[in-house]
């Protein structure tokens, strides 16, 4: 069985190297959807593959980081990426260019990794995330899978390359996720949100 969940959040960047003008040249912003897809052959005590309201809390952070930000691209220009930090308190950098396709990795990647540093406590079993899709937009999407999400091919992804702002940071319930997740650390469902 699959489950969907939906966020959305407001983000601006640029998209150096593509065939669009405007898209590579100048800062624009979308209002982005993101799907996220789960799937498990079990549901557990509430009879659900996975309680939407579990979802509300480390990866609604996740996702919503990127929310009223700038999403820079590491390899871009060093000055424009200072400027950008400069003058946009919410900002995050990621080690591949910020296109819609990318951002479906980077959202996998971050969710699946939270997701397998979980411990459940109402009998979820082999929940497992199937796929992403960021609508960029009303008539374009990037849908991730896995084997997309850790492809050599589109760039390795290391959760120590992708940064976040203070701002952005103090915005999670918890500071310190990203350092957590990158430690290993497991985290526990609360038993009732």
């Amino acid at each position: 069985m699959i489950i969907r969940k939906q966020f959305k959040f407001e983000n601006a960047h640029i998209v150096r190297g593509c065939s669009s003008v405007k898209c590579r040249s100048s800062v624009h912003g979308h209002s982005y959807i993101v799907e996220l897809l789960f799937e498990s052959n079990f549901l557990d005590n509430g009879q659900m593959v996975y309680d939407f309201g579990l979802m509300k809390q480390n990866m609604k952070d996740l996702v919503e980081s990127f929310d009223h930000a700038i999403t820079l691209w590491s390899e871009d220009e060093a000055s424009y990426i200072e400027d950008m930090k400069k003058h946009s308190v919410r900002w995050v950098e990621l080690p591949v260019s910020p296109s819609a396709e990318q951002f479906s990795r980077v959202i996998f990647f971050l969710i699946d990794t939270l997701l397998k540093l979980t411990s459940t406590l109402n009998g979820e079993k082999e929940v497992k995330l199937n796929s992403v899709i960021v609508h960029e937009t009303a008539t374009g999407y990037a849908q991730c899978f896995k084997e997309d999400a850790y492809s050599r091919a589109m760039g390795l992804l290391h959760l120590s390359e992708i940064k976040f702002s203070d701002e952005v940071l103090n915005d999670f319930n918890d500071s310190k996720l990203l350092e957590k997740m990158i430690a290993g650390e497991i985290f526990t469902n609360p038993k009732s949100v």
